[in-house]
């Protein structure tokens, strides 16, 4: 029995946690803020993870756009408990993952590049 392409979504999700521990949770999310995927605890809201994720993605291309710095690769928020790094998967989707407050970045923008070029297969 062949996997589905959600499930082999949420399997690439898992394969990047698992590489990268800091990343805590993930979604593969489209452009209309739509969830594909994820690998989100149970106390997080899937649909207001999409529609953000969706918002602030479109908001970094603009932004990017605007001032010239060319086609978004990443938008990155820092918080006081952690970070949250959205990366673009094509022109379809987008990869949000859930990071540590101590979590080492350079691994986490790794696999999560890794995990993207993946999923680019699976989204479009």
């Amino acid at each position: 029995m062949s996997k589905s392409r959600s499930e082999e979504m949420v399997e690439t999700l898992r394969a990047m946690q698992t590489a990268a521990p800091d990343i805590e949770a993930s979604a593969v999310v489209s452009v209309d803020g739509l969830i594909m995927a994820s690998a989100l605890p149970a106390e997080v809201e899937e649909d207001r993870v999409s529609a953000m994720s969706a918002a602030m993605l479109s908001l970094g291309e603009r932004i990017a756009g605007e001032l010239g710095r060319g086609g978004l690769d990443q938008v990155y928020i820092r918080g006081d408990s952690g970070f949250i790094v959205l990366s673009a998967i094509g022109e379809e989707a987008v990869l949000t993952a859930l990071a540590r407050e101590k979590a080492k970045l350079g691994m986490v923008f790794l696999e999560m590049r890794r995990a993207a070029e993946n999923l680019t297969k699976l989204v479009g």
